[in-house]
């Protein structure tokens, strides 16, 4: 049996346990099901978020997995997978580099640390620079195009 018809028939069974689920949250109505949630009783809704999760859990690890692979298999594809994420990282270091950390006070009382603050901040800034970049990237493609 091949990887193909495994995955075909995995993801039949999961949607199937998934419309058999429904259709019992169906059949349980509204009111049923916010009185048991009241109670602290979630039954059926739970095992839909479980069967989710479980999906969500599949998915990332098989993508996770045959990019790994198709990039082992390939150096050059490697070699430039690994410059991406180093450039991410340098644009990642320099934010942080540039950021600064003042505790706040938030509205419900609670204080942010300086190290969240500067967390916040790098994130920010990183994304700016990302914009920045993707746009002088874009700029520079459509000028290098009207001049030939």
């Amino acid at each position: 049996m091949n990887m193909q018809t495994i995955f075909k028939y995995t993801a039949l069974a999961l949607g199937v346990i998934g419309l058999i689920l429904q259709v019992v949250i169906l059949n349980q109505g509204d009111d049923t099901i916010k009185l048991n949630a009241l109670s602290g009783h979630y039954g059926v809704i739970s095992s839909m978020v479980n069967l989710a999760l479980i999906v969500l859990a599949i998915t990332v690890s098989l993508t996770l997995i045959f990019s790994i692979t198709n990039l082992a298999s390939n150096p050059s594809k490697l070699k430039k997978a690994l410059l991406s994420i180093g450039a991410f990282g340098v644009v990642v270091l320099l934010a942080f580099l540039f950021s600064s950390g003042i505790e706040t006070p938030l509205k419900d009382g609670d204080i942010l640390s300086a190290a969240g603050s500067r967390l916040i901040e790098t994130g920010l800034r990183t994304f700016y620079f990302l914009v920045f970049i993707a746009v002088g990237a874009m700029l520079y493609t459509g000028i290098t195009r009207l001049k030939k």
